[in-house]
């Protein structure tokens, strides 16, 4: 199945995500040095937990929305990224992204944050997006100040990573007015 592209960037595009993404999805979901960063470096997900959450981010669309970043030269699925909690009221949502470690340092992270920004602020409407990253995920948040998200506030000693100890939770936004704006992209369809 040919996969359709929402945005269109200089490297990656963020695209739907497909049924068969799930051997991708299960390797990002397990792989220990992303999952240390994501909400619960403890957990091991089976394959089927990506149908699961395939399910309900197509019957959920009021709360969440969620791409495939693929790479515009080879195809390839390189990560996954996304809304959640979008609040139709205040107008906001928390972002999250997973590259596989194979394809950081490329780029692609923050070209594919950029472009779901602009996505948030234009096609939804939003005023804000807002982050949490672990204080000792510098890449993560070198790419949420490339784009513009203001450090906003710290929880001390939060959350236990086992590789960390406990560590701080950082807390980034970007509102609608500070946002840099488009950087060349092409739309090619909205999706809700």
């Amino acid at each position: 199945m040919e996969r359709p592209k929402i945005m269109e960037g200089e490297k990656v595009s963020l695209a739907v995500i497909l049924k068969e993404d799930k051997d991708k999805w299960f390797l990002l979901a397990n792989d220990r040095d992303i999952q240390t960063f994501l909400n619960d470096g403890a957990r091991i997900y089976p394959r089927e937990k990506f149908d699961e959450i395939y399910e309900v981010s197509k019957k959920n669309k009021q709360k969440m929305v969620d791409f495939a970043i693929v790479d515009n030269i080879s195809g390839e699925l390189v990560g996954f990224i996304g809304l959640q909690g979008i609040n139709w009221v205040s107008r906001h949502a928390m972002v999250w992204y997973a590259i596989a470690r194979e394809h950081w340092g490329n780029g692609y992270a923050s070209e594919a944050l950029s472009l779901l920004c602009k996505f948030a602020f234009e096609n939804m409407n939003l005023n804000k997006i807002w982050a949490r990253v672990y204080e000792p995920n510098k890449a993560s948040q070198r790419v949420l100040e490339k784009n513009g998200f203001k450090f906003v506030g710290r929880l001390r000693k939060h959350v236990y990573l086992p590789e960390f100890g406990y560590v701080d939770e950082l807390h980034y936004d970007l509102l609608r007015e500070n946002n840099k704006g488009s950087m060349g992209f092409s739309f090619s369809g909205c999706w809700l």
